[in-house]
Formats: structure tokens, sequence, C-alpha cells
């Protein structure tokens, strides 16, 4: 049971990672969903820079613990995402870039935003 446990965390894990690089982009369509990415932003942003302690990363690294295998020392990013998705030497790039489409997903909830309450139309795309 605590290796299924851990599994879901990790997978859990790698669903939070994605919703904050890629969440704001739903409030594109659904602008309510802003606030809560916003949320889910400032905290995994509290994670990688001020060191907040994961939930994920507790339940994760109890399994790893229960079945014998290495705990994730430095976190989820470091042990599962740095060096698979990117070179280790491009951590602080990396993190630049996801910062970048968070903020170009903001910019385009803003956009929208400005474009329903100006009543300003979308630009037609000529083909």
């Amino acid at each position: 049971m605590p290796l299924l446990i851990g599994h879901t965390a990790m997978v859990l894990h790698y669903l939070f990672f994605a919703y904050v690089v890629l969440g704001g982009f739903l409030a594109w369509r659904w602008p309510r969903l802003f606030w809560p990415h916003l949320l889910v932003a400032v905290y995994a942003l509290g994670i990688v820079i001020v060191g907040w302690s994961c939930f994920l990363t507790e339940v994760e690294n109890w399994s790893r613990e229960r079945t014998g295998r290495a705990v994730m020392e430095n976190g989820f990013i470091d042990f599962h995402i740095t060096g698979v998705l990117y070179p280790a030497q491009y951590l602080v790039a990396s993190r630049f870039v996801i910062a970048g489409v968070i903020g170009c997903a903001y910019a385009g909830v803003a956009w929208n935003r400005y474009r329903r309450r100006s009543g300003v139309s979308p630009v037609p795309v000529s083909g």
C-alpha cells in the first residue's frame, strides 16, 4: 500500500507541476480559474524560493522510506524533473522560462478581460 500511495503522490506531483506551468491558460477559457491558479502559482513559488514544504513531497518521501527507496532530499523538481526535462545546469533558465509561460498566460487573461469590458472584438484572421 505505501508504494501505491507514493506512486499516486508522484502522479499528483506531475499534475500539480503541469497545472502550475500551464494552468493559467485555462483562465483564457474559464476566467474564474485565474484566482485558483494564482494561489497555486504563489504556493509553488514559495516552495521553490522560500523553501515551504510540499505536502506531496512529504507523502512521496514517506512512501519511499517505507519501501526502501531513496528519499527526495531536495524535493520533487530536483529529483524527478531537473536532469530529465532539462539539463541541471539550466535550472535557473528553466525557472525563468516557466515564469515567462505563466506571465504570458496572465497577459492573455488580462487581454481577454480588457476585450470583454471594452467591447473590443477579436481581430479576424484572414486565410
